[in-house]
C-alpha cells in the first residue's frame, strides 16, 4: 500500500467505528484491525487516538464550514445571514459530539475537556478566519468585531452543553432554546456592536 493509502484507510475506519461506537468505545486496535494495518502503523501517522479524532473532526468540521459558506444565502438581511450561518455551525457541533465522540465520553470522561477545550479553540480559530473571508463581512470592516464576538459566543454557550446535559434529549432541547431564544439577541449584539 502507498503511505498516503494506509494513512486514509486508517482515517476511514476510524472515522466509520467512531460513528459507529463513539471514541470511547473504539480502540486503536479495532481501528487496525478494520484498515487491515499494524496497531504500530496507527501510531506512525497518529501520536494518539485522540490526534486522530481531533484530524478527522477539524476535516470534517473544515468541508462542513466551506460547504456552508458556499450556500445561497440573503446578505442584504444581515440578521438572517447571520443567524443561519451561526445556526448551522451549532448543528456541526451537535454532529461532531453526537455522532463522532458520543455523549458518554464527553459527560464521564476526564480527557473530554481537553479533548473540547482544543476542539472549541480550533473550531474557533476556523470559524473567524472562514467567516472574515466571506463577502458580506469582508467588505464590513465593523462587522468582522461583530462576527468574533458571535462566533465567540455562540461556540462558549454550545460547546458547554455537552458538559450540563443529562441525555440527549436535553441537548436537543438546549439547542432548540438556544435557535429561538439567545441567538436572536446574540446576532442582534452582533450587528450593533457594527453601527
Amino acid at each position: 500500500m502507498e503511505i498516503d493509502n494506509v494513512k486514509e484507510n486508517i482515517i476511514e475506519a476510524a472515522q466509520e467505528l467512531f460513528r459507529k461506537y463513539g471514541y470511547y468505545k473504539t480502540s486503536v486496535n479495532e481501528i487496525a484491525k478494520k484498515a487491515k494495518v499494524a496497531k504500530a502503523t496507527i501510531y506512525k501517522y497518529f501520536e494518539s487516538k485522540e490526534v486522530l479524532l481531533h484530524y478527522i473532526l477539524m476535516d470534517y468540521i473544515h468541508d462542513s464550514v466551506a460547504e456552508m459558506i458556499n450556500s445561497e444565502y440573503n446578505v442584504n438581511d444581515m440578521e438572517d445571514y447571520l443567524s443561519k450561518l451561526i445556526f448551522k455551525t451549532c448543528r456541526i457541533t451537535y454532529i461532531i459530539c453526537n455522532e463522532f465522540i458520543g455523549w458518554d465520553f464527553i459527560r464521564e470522561s476526564a480527557n473530554s475537556q481537553g479533548l473540547l477545550k482544543l476542539l472549541s479553540d480550533d473550531l474557533e480559530i476556523l470559524l473567524i478566519k472562514t467567516f472574515q473571508e466571506t463577502i458580506p463581512v469582508k467588505n464590513n470592516e465593523n462587522l468582522a468585531g461583530g462576527v468574533r464576538f458571535l462566533i465567540k459566543a455562540s461556540k462558549s454557550i454550545v460547546f458547554s452543553y455537552a458538559f450540563t446535559s443529562v441525555s440527549d434529549s436535553d441537548v436537543r432541547k438546549n439547542f432548540v432554546s438556544f435557535q429561538k431564544e439567545i441567538l436572536p439577541y446574540l446576532v442582534k449584539a452582533a450587528i450593533r456592536e457594527t453601527a
